[in-house]
């Protein structure tokens, strides 16, 4: 099963994550089918704190994938309103 979770980059306290589609059997920062966004919480001046690419999270929904809890809170404060789970 295909799920939409996030992949933690970074530093050690300055954390950037990845939105990303990704069999749910692989390890957190493990391989992934597609990235499909970047969530940066300590986005600071010009920097963009969230930025999704929505038809392709669109795509994926609509195949069967299941965003994740966290995921599907980021994509709803994108503007879009995931399928329920």
């Amino acid at each position: 099963m295909v799920r939409i979770r996030l992949q933690r980059h970074g530093s050690a306290h300055a954390p950037v994550y990845r939105v990303v589609a990704c069999e749910s059997t692989t390890r957190r920062d493990g391989r992934f089918v597609e990235i499909l966004g970047v969530y940066s919480p300590c986005a600071k001046g010009k920097e963009v704190e969230l930025k999704l690419n929505l038809d392709r999270i669109d795509h994926w929904l609509s195949v069967g994938a299941q965003p994740s809890d966290t995921a599907r809170s980021l994509i709803k404060r994108a503007g879009k309103t995931p399928v329920a789970a």
